[in-house]
């Protein structure tokens, strides 16, 4: 007799159990994959935006340089020890200059580079900004080398892609992608007080320090630089120093002239609409001058601060200092308008402001001073 194969089903029916044979055949059906997949597996299916940014990286990894940097300190005991401190930099032209963040490469005695290709190069250092946060360092190429063309951080909007590129935590040639969350924000490093940042959700974290921030285009338009969180990780706060800074130092390097950061020294809160007429000044606002630094280029020109103090609903305001409406014959319509105007400046330029005090509009005159070393 001919044996078949059969799944025995049984059943609970009515209280009685009951069964059933399925053919061999069924059952061979039944037990074949339980998922499917495409016909063709390629990269057609990829949505526009992730094949830009695979393309951004695949052009711009090579041009990232993971930084390490020997610190000397001394133990408890006052033995000197060296201590490393990593970060990341870009590579800015082909004979081997790279950009990074002045606190990487800080209180260094060597600077040692790693390209992607794992070529290790010794450093020399250029030159700093201490201010800004910025280093310009050089390695001597033993190859041509692939670098990154700077944009315009005057251009950046709250909400447009940008994408990062480092190494966090040593994890070399990591791509973590965002958007633009806020412009002219102003943070406080360890030292400094640094002013206009870019605020970003694209993931940074320590080692991603000194890395491009890039557009939609793989453009440079900022320098990785801080993190907003507890212990050092990432909550999608970052910060990023606008490339434009970076540019006032290049030029000043590349000219032999004084690229310090220009200081026009006061403190302003930008207001418009009601809140404006309310104080009796016009609805187009400006920025309402709280402080003037006492020897600043400001306090010089003639430059007025509060007379008193009200409160507004919850904000507490000083009032009858200038107004501020526009600067260099541009309406102020943005709170980092002093900010972002004085970027591409240096010490002794003139800015033609102007001011609306005492129910008139006057233009005025300032030569700006310069920032002290570790001060704004």
């Amino acid at each position: 007799m001919k044996l078949r194969t059969v799944l025995i089903t049984l059943a609970l029916v009515g209280g009685f159990v009951y069964w059933t044979t399925t053919p061999s055949s069924l059952l061979h059906r039944a037990t074949g994959p339980l998922w499917s997949g495409p016909t063709v597996a390629h990269s057609a299916g990829l949505g526009s935006d992730e094949q830009n940014n695979i393309d951004i990286y695949k052009s711009s990894k090579d041009s990232v340089a993971y930084i390490t940097s020997t610190v000397l300190q001394r133990t408890f005991f006052f033995e000197v020890v060296p201590t490393h401190a990593l970060g990341s930099g870009f590579i800015i032209n082909s004979d081997g200059q790279i950009l990074t963040n002045n606190h990487v490469i800080s209180g260094s005695s060597k600077v040692e580079v790693t390209l992607p290709d794992q070529s290790r190069y010794t450093a020399k250092i250029l030159v700093r900004d201490s201010a800004d946060d910025l280093a310009l360092i050089q390695i001597e190429p033993k190859k041509k080398l692939s670098y990154f063309h700077l944009g315009d951080s005057d251009s950046v909007q709250v909400g447009q892609k940008v994408l990062a590129i480092g190494n966090p935590f040593g994890f070399a040639g990591t791509l973590t992608v965002g958007v633009v969350s806020s412009l002219g924000r102003d943070i406080q490093s360890e030292n400094n007080k640094l002013e206009g940042m870019i605020q970003t959700d694209a993931a940074i974290n320590e080692g991603n320090s000194g890395g491009p921030l890039l557009d939609s285009q793989g453009n440079v338009i900022g320098i990785n630089t801080a993190i907003y969180g507890p212990n050092g990780g990432n909550v999608g706060i970052g910060f990023a120093m606008p490339i434009n800074r970076a540019k006032a130092m290049l030029e000043g390097f590349r000219t032999g002239k004084n690229f310090g950061r220009p200081r026009l020294g006061i403190s302003t809160v930008y207001i418009a609409g009601d809140l404006a007429e309310e104080l009796k000044l016009p609805a187009s606002g400006g920025l309402l001058i709280q402080e003037v630094g006492s020897g600043s280029a400001a306090a010089a020109a003639g430059l007025r601060g509060y007379s008193s103090v009200v409160v507004i609903g919850n904000q507490r305001l000083g009032i009858g200092g200038d107004l501020v409406t526009a600067i260099d014959g541009k309406a102020v319509t943005e709170p980092d308008a002093v900010t972002r105007t004085i970027a591409r400046k240096h010490p002794g330029d003139v800015i033609n402001l102007k001011v609306f005090r005492g129910g008139r509009t006057i233009d005025v005159p300032v030569k700006l001073g310069e920032a002290p070393e570790e001060a704004f």
